[in-house]
């Protein structure tokens, strides 16, 4: 975007298979891609972008996206907000205070974003599409153009539903974020349907009341932290013991999956002062 040149579509499309590949193997990049927090000196377009591509495939390959489509999504959700890079910064970090000639210039950024797509010559145009049309929603609500339900491109109300997650829980503002199961209730809870309910159940499946790295307390007192999701039991997560029930650190830290464990269950979340 500020260098120029020709677009490397080729080096785009093979980040795009690995990240397939990999979620295909395991769930661990998507919530690699749900880090708290962009890493120090991190430009935060192109952290979220990464952030909605890889969302966006796990989405779709929830919804049953073969990998033709799931390439597009993942090409697209990389380069869903390129158009922001083309407005001043303090647009984006108050994008939830904007209003005026501001606002407007804000909501003009999906159509910037897909012009300056076309110009570098995409191997689809379905990805021009989708980028144009992710800000639009279910009811009509959504922009540049109010489209509404099945006039919305499908892989739009993916990136959409991805980038409206991926901001919830990393804004670019100054709101709090939200932690995986706050934002995903933050969706459901809006006033009006913005997405379709089953794309919507696509991402809760993924999403657990613990996510990983999540430290908690059981029944027996012991404290551990989860390292993986259950998508079929999400209250009952893979958790490393590292404490026994009297607070004692153990010298190996011993792994359990509480889908297996039926008289095991979690009792709540550790917070840093009541460890």
């Amino acid at each position: 975007m500020r260098g120029g040149g020709e677009f490397p579509w080729d080096r785009l499309q093979n980040v795009v298979e690995r990240v397939i590949d990999s979620l295909a193997r395991a769930a661990d990049l998507f919530w690699i891609a749900n880090n708290p927090a962009a890493p120090p000196g991190v430009d935060y377009l192109a952290f979220h972008q990464a952030r909605v591509a890889v969302m966006a495939v796990r989405i779709g390959a929830n919804s049953g996206a073969h990998h033709p489509r799931l390439l597009l999504l993942g090409m697209s959700g990389a380069l869903i907000d390129v158009g922001l890079w083309q407005m001043p910064e303090s647009i984006l970090r108050r994008a939830d205070a904007l209003a005026g000639e501001e606002l407007a210039a804000f909501r003009s950024h999906p159509r910037l974003s897909a012009d300056t797509i076309r110009r570098w010559g995409p191997p689809d145009e379905r990805i021009v599409q989708a980028v144009l049309e992710h800000h639009e929603r279910e009811q009509g609500q959504g922009f540049p153009q109010g489209l509404t339900g099945t006039a919305v491109d499908p892989d739009a109300k993916i990136l959409g539903l991805a980038d409206l997650y991926a901001g919830l829980t990393v804004p670019a503002t100054a709101r709090p974020r939200l932690r995986p199961h706050e934002a995903v209730r933050e969706i459901v809870k809006s006033r009006h349907e913005a997405f379709p309910t089953a794309m919507v159940k696509a991402l809760l499946s993924e999403i657990s009341v613990f996510p990983p790295g999540t430290v908690v307390r059981l029944n027996t007192e012991e404290i551990g932290r989860v390292v993986a999701v259950n998508r079929h039991h999400p209250l009952r997560p893979r958790v490393e013991i590292m404490a026994d029930s009297k607070g004692h650190r153990l010298p190996a830290p011993k792994t359990v999956d509480l889908s297996e464990a039926p008289f095991l269950y979690i009792t709540g979340p550790v917070t840093e002062g009541s460890r």
